[in-house]
C-alpha cells in the first residue's frame, strides 16, 4: 500500500500525463472538431479497464467512467508498439457509443509486461453511412450509420497496419482528414507512454502498479463522503425527448434513486423501450459514463480535490432494463445518443433537486447540436464535411447565481469554433452568431440565455444536417419558482418573405444565398422572478439578455427607454396575483401530457411492452399509442381535450391486451 505522500504525487503526475496527452492531440489534430471544438478524450487505463486518470482542462468532460475491459479482452495478444482501434458500441461493451467516435488503446510495457494502457478518442467528421457526417436521427439500425470497426490492431509493433488503414479510407468521405486525426491520436499515446516510463523510472514499478488501483480507491472514498451529503431516501423523476422522430410520440426516461449513507442505487425501470431511430444510448447494461455524469459533477462540486477517475462512481449502482432506450440491443441505431445523454443529465439533476434543492441548478438547455455543412462533391467525388458549430445553450440558474449564458458544458466541455476558423475551412459565411434574448428562464436567479446562429452556404446544393435537436416541445424546467427556458427553433430564410419555420431537421438542402438559423434554448430559472433585484433586470436589458417587454411581463420590472421606473415597478410587483409554485415548473406541454399519461398509466404500458422480445416492442408500442398518434403533431401544441380522449382509447386497448394475456395464461 502506498504512503499518502507518494499517492498524492502519483495522483498529480498521472493527471498531468492525461492532460499532456490531450494537449498533444489537440495541437496535432487535423480537423476543426479536434483542433477547436476539442471533441476528444485522453487518459490512462488499468488492467481492469478503468480510467485511473482523466484531464481537467482539455477535451470533453464526460468520459471518466468509461470501461475498456471488453476491448482489452478482445485483443489479448499484444506486443510493444501495438495500438487497438474500435468504434463499435456493441463489440466494445459501450466504450464507443456511436460510430464517429474512434477509440484507440495502447498497451504500455515494462520489462515485457503490460503495466497499463493509454487511451484516447476523437469524434471523426465522417465514417461513411447513408448521410454525410454519418449521423442521422432517422437511421433505424446501426448498419446505416457507417463503418463498424471491431477491436483490432490499427498499429502493429509501431507501424500502421496498411490493410486496416485502407479499409477505413475506402469507407469514409473524409479519408485524408481521418488519417490525420488517427496519426495525432497515436502521437498522443506516445506521449503517455513516455510519461509512464518516466514515472516508473522515478518511483519504481511496484509503486506505479499499486497506484493504478489505489488512485481509484482514493477517489472512491472521497466521493462516498461527498455523496453522504445527499439525504437518505428514495427519489423519482421523469423527463422526455420531444419525440422518436419516426412519430411525434414523446420518449420517456424514468429513474428512481435510493440514497443510503452515500451509496446510490438508480433504477431506470419505467424508461421507454429502444426506438426505431438513432437516439438509443448503448450502455451495455453497465454503469456508464453517459448515465452517471451528473453524479460525477455533483461529487466534484462538493469536493474539488477528488482525483478525476472511475472511482468517483464506485458507490453508484444502476439497473438498466435490457432493450430499453438506455440499454438497446444490437442492431439498434445509436448515432444521436448524445441527445439522450443530455436528457440523462436533466433526469439525474431532477432527482438531486428533490434531495438538495439549495445545491443544484435548474435544467440547462438540454442539448448539443453539431450543425454540419456538407458541400457538393468536386469533380473527383470528394466532399468537404465540416461541423460548423457544436451548438449548445444556457445553463440553469441556481441559488445565488445566474446560469451561464450561451454555454452549457453539462455533458462535454467542448469549445465553440471561432467564426474565422469556420469560414476559412468551410464554404459558408456566418451572418450572426450570438446570444438569444429572453431565452433564459425567468427567476430570482435567471437561467442562462441560449444562442442564435445564422449562416449561408457559398454553393448551391449544400446540405445542412442537425444532430441532437431537442427541447422543441418539452422545455428546460425551472426550479423553486423559477420559470422554464424558451424552446428551440430552426428557421430557413429568417426575415425574408419566404421565411419557413423548419422545426427539427434531419438534413436540408440549401441554395447559395439562402440562410438557415438555429436558435437554442436557455436554462431554467431558479426562484421567484419577482424577487430578482430590479437593478439586475435593468443590467440584463442593457446587455441584451432580456427585452424590456420581458422585463415587465416576467419580472414585474418597468423599464422605459433604458431607464428603471422604480415606482411603477413597485406598483406592478405589488399588484400581481400570487402563484402557488411547486418544486418544478415543467412547462405547459409536459403538464398537459402528464395529466393524461401519468406514472401509473406509463408503468402499465411499459409493463406490457417489456414482456415482449425487444424486436417486437416498437410495433406493439405504435399499436398502443395509435389513438394518440392520430391527434398529435410534432410542431403543434398538445390539444388537451383530444389528448384526453386518446388516453381513454389507449386504456381500452390496454384492457383488451391484458384480458387476452390473462386468457392465454388461464388456457396454459
Amino acid at each position: 500500500m502506498l504512503d499518502p505522500v507518494t499517492l498524492e504525487i502519483l495522483v498529480t503526475k498521472v493527471a498531468a500525463t492525461a492532460e499532456e496527452m490531450g494537449i498533444a492531440l489537440q495541437r496535432s489534430g487535423r480537423t476543426i472538431y479536434v483542433k477547436e471544438t476539442q471533441d476528444f478524450g485522453t487518459g490512462l487505463v488499468n488492467h481492469a479497464g478503468k480510467l485511473f486518470c482523466f484531464p481537467t482542462t482539455v477535451g470533453v468532460c464526460n468520459m471518466a467512467d468509461n470501461d475498456a475491459s471488453d476491448v482489452i479482452r478482445a485483443v489479448p495478444e499484444l506486443e510493444p508498439g501495438d495500438v487497438i482501434i474500435t468504434n463499435d458500441p456493441y463489440r466494445s461493451g459501450g466504450l464507443a457509443t456511436h460510430l464517429p467516435d474512434l477509440h484507440l488503446l495502447q498497451p504500455y510495457f515494462h520489462e515485457g509486461k503490460v503495466v497499463c494502457y493509454g487511451w484516447c478518442f476523437i469524434h471523426s467528421a465522417d465514417v461513411g453511412g447513408r448521410v454525410p457526417s454519418s449521423i442521422s436521427p432517422s437511421n433505424h439500425e446501426i448498419f446505416q450509420e457507417g463503418l463498424m470497426i471491431p477491436p483490432l490492431k490499427l498499429v502493429k509493433a509501431g507501424k500502421f497496419n496498411p490493410d486496416v488503414v485502407a479499409f477505413i479510407e475506402a469507407n469514409c468521405r473524409t479519408a485524408e482528414e481521418n488519417l490525420g486525426d488517427l496519426k495525432a491520436m497515436v502521437a498522443a499515446l506516445a506521449v503517455g507512454e513516455r510519461r509512464v516510463a518516466g514515472m516508473i523510472a522515478q518511483h519504481g514499478i511496484e509503486a506505479f502498479a499499486a497506484g493504478t488501483t489505489e488512485i481509484i480507491e482514493y477517489a472512491a472514498k472521497k466521493a462516498r463522503d461527498a455523496f453522504r451529503t445527499i439525504p437518505d431516501g428514495t427519489y423519482r423523476f421523469t423527463d422526455y425527448l420531444d419525440d422518436d422522430l419516426v412519430s411525434p410520440l414523446p420518449v420517456r426516461i424514468h429513474a428512481t434513486m435510493t440514497a443510503k449513507d452515500g451509496q446510490l442505487d438508480i433504477d431506470f425501470t419505467g424508461t421507454d423501450p429502444q426506438i426505431a431511430a438513432a437516439f438509443n444510448l448503448p450502455s451495455a447494461g453497465k454503469r456508464h459514463t453517459w448515465l452517471t455524469l451528473r453524479l460525477l459533477q455533483y461529487a466534484l462540486t462538493r469536493d474539488p480535490s477528488i482525483p478525476i477517475n472511475a472511482g468517483i462512481l464506485n458507490s453508484v449502482t444502476l439497473h438498466i432494463p435490457s432493450g430499453s432506450l438506455l440499454n438497446p440491443v444490437f442492431p439498434a441505431a445509436v448515432g444521436v445518443r448524445h441527445a439522450t445523454g443530455n436528457r440523462m443529465v436533466d433526469v439525474i439533476n431532477g432527482l438531486l433537486a428533490q434531495a438538495v434543492p439549495d445545491f443544484v441548478r435548474a435544467a440547462g438547455c438540454g442539448l448539443i447540436i453539431p450543425v454540419v455543412l456538407a458541400e457538393p462533391a468536386d469533380e473527383h467525388g470528394k466532399r468537404k464535411v465540416d461541423v460548423v458549430e457544436p451548438m449548445t445553450g444556457g445553463t440553469g440558474g441556481r441559488q445565488g447565481m445566474d446560469g451561464v449564458d450561451g454555454r452549457d458544458s453539462s455533458t462535454s466541455g467542448m469549445a465553440n469554433n471561432p467564426v474565422e476558423t469556420v469560414e476559412a475551412s468551410a464554404g459558408l459565411t456566418i451572418l450572426r452568431y450570438g446570444i438569444r434574448p429572453d431565452s433564459g428562464g425567468a427567476g430570482k436567479w435567471r437561467g442562462g440565455v441560449g444562442l442564435e446562429l445564422t449562416f449561408t452556404p457559398h454553393q448551391s446544393g449544400s446540405q445542412v444536417l442537425g444532430r441532437g435537436m431537442e427541447r422543441f416541445r418539452f422545455v428546460p424546467w425551472g426550479l423553486l419558482g423559477g420559470r422554464c427556458g424558451m424552446a428551440a427553433r430552426t428557421i430557413k430564410n429568417m426575415g425574408r418573405p419566404d421565411e419557413q419555420e423548419l422545426g427539427k431537421i434531419d438534413m436540408i438542402e440549401l441554395q447559395a444565398g439562402e440562410t438557415i438559423t438555429v436558435m437554442t434554448p436557455g436554462g431554467g430559472g431558479y426562484g421567484d422572478p419577482f424577487e430578482r433585484d430590479p437593478e439586475l433586470v435593468l443590467q440584463d436589458v442593457r446587455r441584451g439578455f432580456v427585452t424590456q417587454a420581458a422585463a415587465r411581463r416576467d419580472y414585474g420590472v418597468v423599464i422605459v427607454d433604458g431607464v428603471l421606473d422604480r415606482d411603477a415597478t413597485a406598483a406592478l410587483r405589488a399588484d400581481r396575483e400570487l402563484r402557488k409554485d411547486t418544486l418544478f415548473d415543467l412547462g405547459t406541454e409536459r403538464r398537459v401530457w402528464e395529466s393524461v399519461f401519468d406514472d401509473a398509466l406509463m408503468a402499465r404500458i411499459n409493463g406490457i411492452l417489456f414482456q415482449k422480445p425487444a424486436s417486437a416492442r416498437q410495433a406493439l408500442r405504435r399499436r398502443i399509442f395509435a389513438p394518440v398518434l392520430a391527434v398529435i403533431e410534432r410542431d403543434r401544441p398538445f390539444d388537451r381535450a383530444a389528448l384526453e380522449a386518446a388516453g381513454q382509447a389507449v386504456r381500452v386497448i390496454l384492457a383488451e391486451m391484458e384480458a387476452a394475456e390473462a386468457g392465454r395464461e388461464a388456457a396454459a
